[in-house]
């Protein structure tokens, strides 16, 4: 399996498709080929408020929480050094 691939299925594409194929490879080259990185990268994207408010009141829920929650999965580590 390539490595856009990959990426599609840890990003939902299939059901929430959002990135192209050419976006997926920015952002991986942007990312020196690390899965992990730019599949958090793509998820923090995706987590930006998408709600939508129509006339008469009604409103489509947002789903920010949800990606951020698959981005966590990907955060990369931080690492502390102790002189």
């Amino acid at each position: 399996m390539g490595e856009i691939q990959e990426l599609k299925i840890r990003l939902r594409e299939e059901s929430s498709p959002f990135f192209t194929d050419e976006d997926l490879a920015y952002y991986l080259k942007q990312n020196n080929n690390d899965l992990d990185k730019t599949t958090y990268e793509c998820l923090l994207l995706k987590s930006e408020d998408d709600s939508i408010v129509l006339p008469g009141g009604l409103q489509l829920a947002n789903n920010s929480k949800y990606w951020l929650r698959l981005a966590k999965q990907y955060k990369p580590k931080k690492r502390s050094i102790i002189l």
